[in-house]
């Protein structure tokens, strides 16, 4: 009978498993990526729907807007429960079930008119079928497999797979939906989401024996318990809703305030595109500098450059060049934060529930993207531009940076009872 690779000696010591190799990394690392950006691709391509679909259905604006902002909530809201039960299960169940769900979702949407309906396909099914095939499942499944040196690194890489999703959804679904109607388009997006099942099938398997974690076993509830008692902990969350609010609000209502500046909706498609495309340095780069620097000041320095950036868009002639240099910009962070958020909740509470504790973060993320993306509709309807969105923007920014500066960035030690 034939069993894993082991090394042992006469000594009567137990063997110890040889680790993967290189390419079984690289395997887990690419798995991961690739499902990531076509979740993430196709959430963060919606809000060039948000036009066609208002003239379509007549929902109007502040409707649309308002399922968008459910969505980016749910999207946070589920994944703490999917990265709970890819902690105890394994992710296949997550994994596969999401990406019919998020299927079903957008197929289901050219056939809704009606907030309330666009809200159940958008905002419920779309939104927690990303979730399940999303960041906290996916970084938790990969991390749990790879020796310490090896794990900034990767969540860089997973990250960057997002970026280039949304480098490539943009364009498609501008595309599609020039040429086939935006009706078609979804279509063909739900058609694109179920290929996140064989691409995730790698990772469908539980690591029966994370690598590294806390300094003593503990259960899930003793662990959640410890975690929201931590100061630190608390800090990443209000960085991550500044976040949330950053990202939903540029998401939903760039492609707005591109046609509020007289032009044309090409250049909405090609700042969004300009935005992943610039992530996937910067969230390779965040992940490489994240095992040679303090992930508290990575955060610090990502989140006042936004600050910065906003301002100086204020500032600027709107014209294309103006958006595409400002996409670039924000590109840089855009998702960069997530390796060393990820990175500085592994940190503190080990990678045992990884998928569960940053799971809370990301939730903590859409409530302030559900702001972001709600209260962008209702600016827009109530005064006519989105003027004070950017001032809230800049100021929210300047405190995230501030607010990650008390973090203990050094692991918890959990006394046994």
């Amino acid at each position: 009978m034939s069993s894993l690779p082991t090394s042992s000696s006469s000594s009567g010591v137990a063997p110890t498993p040889v680790p993967p190799q290189a390419a079984s990394y690289w395997l887990l690392i690419l798995a991961a990526a690739a499902v990531l950006m076509v979740t993430v691709g196709v959430r963060l391509s919606l809000g060039l729907y948000v036009s066609p679909m208002n003239t379509a259905t007549g929902i109007g604006i502040a409707g649309i807007s308002f399922a968008m902002a459910v969505s980016q909530f749910v999207w946070g809201a589920s994944q703490p429960v999917f990265g709970a039960v890819a902690d105890r299960y394994g992710p296949a169940g997550s994994l596969f079930g999401g990406a019919a769900l998020m299927a079903l979702g957008l197929a289901l949407t050219p056939f809704v008119h009606s907030e309330l309906a666009l809200t159940v396909t958008v905002g419920l099914m779309v939104a927690a079928g990303a979730g399940a095939g999303s960041f906290s499942i996916l970084l938790g499944a990969v991390s749990q497999r790879l020796p310490a040196d090896k794990r900034a690194f990767a969540s860089g890489f997973i990250n960057a797979g997002g970026s280039f999703g949304q480098f490539v959804f943009a364009p498609l679904s501008q595309f599609m939906i020039g040429a086939y109607g935006w009706a078609t388009a979804l279509f063909g997006l739900a058609a694109m989401t179920l290929l996140t099942i064989p691409l995730s099938w790698p990772l469908r398997h539980k690591a029966e024996h994370p690598a590294g974690g806390a300094a003593v076993s503990v259960g899930m509830g003793e662990q959640l318990r410890i975690a929201l008692r931590d100061r630190s902990y608390w800090c990443l969350h209000a960085g991550f809703f500044t976040c949330g609010f950053h990202i939903a609000f540029l998401v939903t209502h760039l492609p707005g305030a591109v046609d509020l500046c007289g032009l044309p909706a090409s250049v909405s498609a090609t700042s969004l595109a300009l935005i992943g495309l610039a992530n996937i340095a910067g969230s390779i780069g965040a992940g490489l500098l994240g095992q040679r620097f303090r992930m508290k000041w990575l955060l610090f320095w990502m989140y006042g450059s936004r600050a910065v950036l906003v301002g100086l868009y204020l500032v600027a002639p709107k014209t294309d060049l103006t958006f595409y240099a400002f996409s670039i910009g924000l590109g840089l962070t855009w998702l960069a934060t997530v390796p060393p958020t990820a990175g500085l909740v592994g940190k503190l509470f080990g990678l045992r529930y990884l998928g569960t504790l940053f799971g809370l973060t990301l939730l903590s993320h859409q409530i302030g993207a559900f702001f972001g993306a709600w209260l962008g509709g209702l600016a827009l309807v109530e005064f006519g531009n989105y003027d004070w969105m950017w001032y809230a923007d800049m100021a929210l920014a300047t405190a995230a940076a501030l607010v990650n500066l008390p973090i203990r960035e050094a692991p918890l030690r959990v006394a046994r009872a």
